[in-house]
């Protein structure tokens, strides 16, 4: 008895570790399953809206932009497939582990409760029980006798409850493990196809590529026409900012020009808007980052950088640009191609959308958070609808990547 109890106690403690062990592998699962599944929409997305194959021939710099996000977003798609399948085969190897514990589990309760039943079949009648009663020294020692046969029949029924038990745990682990390896099976065919869509992608590059290269003086061109027209904006925004600031500034008799002097209302709002950094909603409804913040390397020549001083997100056709934040509308500008855009002021931090067709607000307008603020531009040639957006404090630039939720 000593022995069988020693044996129960290591039983439960391996049922223990193995169950907090497949909780964690659990949740990693999920947790990996989500973000494949994000990775997933994000490549339909760049298909849906990008679509980089059926733009115009002359805009090399939006398809090349396009392949290499697809390219990537697919990599990082088949490293997290990959991930996966090895989850699963830890998960599968350790559950073929518990399947042996349990059978060899079930084997020794099997032999136990066999061992029992021989003994109350060689004590099984009432006969038997009562002169093993009567035969006592004394009435301390049938009292200990009668004890004995009451814990004796309920060991027996714990037996066989923990032989129906571990019957029934085995089934399961075999189910489990049957539907585990079917969805490994599947994960490995959308990892196949996920690098044979990555090929054609690569293939797609390498040939756009010998396009650009063949015509370079065409291509460096458009990136000089790019560089240009992105300097243009940015002094268009830094000078609105400095006027905006003067002019809020002049009514509190101020005149500096680089930063807001703020009232305890303006206060208030910066300060919601601060603490709100890393939540703050997206600017469109739904939408991809086509290009993020700062500094990046040209897709055909790598010794050439870029820079953007904000990020640009592409959505539909018909997209709408929308606030972060309340706020209020102190700008409203149109460039010489009749391209607008709106600033709104919270507090001392300023948000800008730029690239719209249409305005549905006024300056001086109080917008609320998800406000929709204007229509955003689709371009005619290439097909693309894509809102630029940046984000100060002041003068001063910030990355939004840093303040929107996942951007």
């Amino acid at each position: 008895m000593r022995k069988a109890r020693s044996y129960h106690i290591v039983v439960i403690l391996l049922t223990i570790f193995f169950s907090t062990s497949s909780y964690a592998q659990t949740s990693q699962q999920k947790a990996l399953e989500a973000k494949r599944a994000k990775l997933q929409k994000e490549i339909r997305e760049m298909n849906r809206l990008l679509s980089a194959e059926k733009q115009e021939k002359g805009n090399v710099l939006e398809q090349m932009d396009a392949l290499d996000r697809k390219i990537n977003v697919r990599q990082e798609l088949i490293r997290v497939t990959n991930q996966q399948s090895n989850l699963l085969n830890r998960q599968i190897n350790a559950n073929v582990r518990s399947i042996g514990k349990l059978r060899e589990d079930l084997e020794l309760l099997k032999d136990d409760y066999a061992q029992l039943i021989k003994k109350s079949y060689q004590n099984k009648t009432q006969n038997n029980r009562l002169m093993f009663l009567l035969s006592a020294d004394n009435f301390f020692q049938a009292f200990k006798r009668l004890q004995y046969m009451k814990q004796y029949t309920k060991h027996r029924k714990q037996q066989g409850e923990s032989i129906e038990a571990k019957t029934e745990e085995l089934s399961t682990l075999n189910k489990d493990l049957v539907e585990q390896r079917k969805i490994k099976d599947q994960l490995l065919v959308e990892n196949r196809r996920a690098k044979n869509d990555l090929s054609k992608e690569i293939g797609s590059q390498q040939d756009l590529l010998k396009t650009i290269k063949q015509n370079e003086s065409k291509y460096t061109q458009a990136i000089d026409k790019k560089k240009k027209e992105s300097r243009r904006i940015d002094r268009e925004i830094e000078k609105l900012i400095r006027s905006a600031i003067a002019s809020s500034n002049k009514k509190s008799g101020s005149s500096n020009t680089t930063s807001f002097a703020l009232t305890p209302e303006a206060k208030l709002i910066a300060n919601n808007f601060s603490s709100n950094k890393g939540k703050l909603i997206w600017p469109v409804e739904k939408g991809i980052k086509s290009q993020g913040f700062g500094v990046y390397a040209d897709k055909v020549y790598p010794g050439i950088k870029h820079q953007n001083n904000g990020v640009s997100i592409t959505t539909d056709k018909g997209g709408q640009a929308r606030a972060i934040f309340e706020g209020e509308v102190i700008t409203i500008f149109t460039n010489k191609m009749g391209v607008k855009g709106v600033y709104l002021r919270h507090g001392n931090y300023i948000s800008m959308y730029y690239n719209l067709s249409k305005i549905y607000v006024q300056k001086g307008d109080k917008v609320a958070v998800k406000e929709a603020l204007g229509e955003i531009y689709t371009n005619r040639f290439s097909g693309a609808t894509t809102l630029k957006f940046y984000l100060y404090q002041d003068t001063k630039r910030l990355n939004p990547e840093q303040w929107i939720y996942r951007l």
